[in-house]
């Protein structure tokens, strides 16, 4: 009996994007899914949208939650996924028709299944911002070189249920979830086909949001994440990390934010200076 494919889509607000979504679930040439649809707590359109859906057709589900963000919506998804392989698919993402029939096209060999990505924008397909290679899909290259040498849009992946067990999104972080996935899912170094056609699909919409604070976000959430790290995976990752941070990022911050000045004729500011030189202080003590 072939697979089942358990299909998760938070939805927030964006019920202009979900009926695109949601088609392109339906659409697959592979037929053994569900997906489940996450309604967290939208004050839009997105509950009549998504009954059309399980109206059409049986395979999809609706679940309705109180707002409670982005990772809240996707632990409520895995609580009702029944399946034997899971697919995030945020609701104004979409993947190609034969993503689930060519990611199991060589049968269960493979516990993790990645492909690369378009980025979808003004309704025209672009290549991704980087090229998914075979060296990222390790513990090593997930842990060190996310955001710094590339980063992989969720549903790119097709994982196998069992890679989840015990695993919930952290609903304190508002950024750098999807990392804490992909180390978890990476952890036990896995078997991972890396499919070279585009077959997901990111929607990329023009943000207010100013590079300097962009990169502020990211780089406090990594250091909200060391302690969730440390719990699970030792002092070790946590101190290679750590020092990784100290080293790393907070010097490609440094000169990113020389570039962005460059441009806007702003001024450095040194806050990210000052976390470097208390995480120094920190990291010393142990």
């Amino acid at each position: 009996m072939s697979p089942l494919i358990s299909v998760i889509v938070p939805c927030y607000n964006q019920a202009i994007y979900l009926d695109e979504c949601l088609q392109s679930v339906w659409d697959q040439t592979y037929t053994n899914w569900q997906c489940i649809i996450v309604n967290d707590g939208s004050t839009d359109h997105t509950e009549k949208t998504a009954k059309k859906w399980i109206e059409k057709d049986s395979r999809f589900i609706y679940v309705y939650k109180k707002n409670g963000g982005l990772s809240s919506a996707r632990n409520a998804g895995l609580e009702k996924a029944s399946g034997d392989y899971i697919q995030f698919l945020d609701s104004d993402d979409t993947i190609h028709s034969e993503k689930f029939t060519k990611s199991l096209s060589s049968g269960t060999e493979y516990s993790l299944m990645v492909s690369q990505f378009t980025i979808y924008k003004n309704q025209t397909h672009y290549p991704g911002y980087n090229r998914v290679k075979q060296d990222f899909l390790t513990f090593e290259g997930i842990v060190f070189g996310w955001d710094l040498k590339f980063s992989i849009p969720i549903h790119c992946s097709l994982i196998s249920k069992n890679l989840l067990d015990g695993f919930l999104f952290d609903t304190s972080l508002t950024s750098c979830e999807d990392w804490l996935m992909w180390i978890y899912v990476m952890k036990d170094h896995p078997k991972v086909l890396l499919l070279e056609e585009p077959l997901a699909h990111y929607r990329k919409e023009d943000s207010n949001n100013s590079m300097s604070s962009d990169l502020h976000k990211i780089l406090h959430q990594r250091i909200k994440i060391l302690p969730i790290l440390k719990k699970l995976y030792g002092d070790d990752l946590h101190d290679r990390l750590a020092y990784h941070i100290i080293e790393v990022r907070s010097s490609q911050f440094i000169q990113m934010r020389n570039e962005f000045n460059k441009v806007t004729g702003g001024k450095v500011i040194s806050g990210y200076l000052a976390l470097k030189k208390y995480y120094y202080k920190l990291f010393q003590k142990k």
